[in-house]
């Protein structure tokens, strides 16, 4: 293995690791072991787990702010609605190991409970922008107090959404589509016109 591509193949590994059997589980022994490598070499490169725990956090973080960005929702409608979720679940299930032991990696790191509240603070405004450029597309009709409540539900579901269904179904990977459904199911009562046409058909299409 080149030592370029040393920190990088550790980081695969440890997330699917992670991700496989959760954080608390896994050591940095058997890390090296699966990539048969020493202990030391891996600790050449990620001086303690929460180092490399730190390092894939990053990898999530950036990747969720970009899309928690807002780009192209100021007129959304049902099907960019759709996508955007469906982008945030897809991303949430590569990285599932942090929403699975959230509690703890928060209750270990205040430096991730900061990074991760901010994460939920932006979650709401998006959502809340979501909803707000569904109603100037004349596809969705709320009173205020609905959309606040649908707006944190959304974020709610979205943050537990990975740790129902790995208790529920723990043989099968994660379905983001299916999540992005579940998610639209709490808009839909508020649907308009032919957006409630285009909701049934692309949840008859991947539930």
């Amino acid at each position: 293995m080149s030592r370029s591509r040393t920190p990088e193949r550790i980081a695969e590994t440890a997330l699917q690791l992670f991700n496989s059997y959760g954080e608390p589980n896994v050591t940095t022994n058997r890390i090296a072991d699966e990539l048969e490598i020493s202990p030391g070499n891996l600790h050449y490169h990620f001086k303690t787990k929460q180092s490399l725990i730190d390092e894939l956090f990053g990898r999530y973080e950036q990747r969720m702010l970009e899309l928690l960005g807002g780009d192209g929702i100021e007129h959304a409608e049902v099907e960019d609605a759709w996508l955007f979720l469906h982008l945030v679940f897809e991303n949430i299930a590569d990285y599932r190991f942090i929403y699975r032991d959230l509690s703890e990696l928060c209750a270990r790191s205040r430096d991730l409970r900061t990074r991760i509240r901010a994460i939920l603070k932006l979650s709401l405004r998006t959502a809340s922008d979501l909803l707000a450029g569904m109603e100037r597309s004349g596809q969705l009709e709320a009173q205020p107090l609905e959309r606040e409540s649908v707006v944190r539900n959304i974020v709610l579901i979205s943050s537990y959404w990975i740790a129902f269904d790995q208790v529920m179904e723990p043989d099968v990977e994660p379905r983001p589509d299916r999540a992005a459904i579940q998610v639209m199911s709490l808009v839909s009562p508020y649907l308009r016109g032919p957006a409630r046409e285009q909701f049934e058909h692309l949840a008859n299409a991947y539930r």
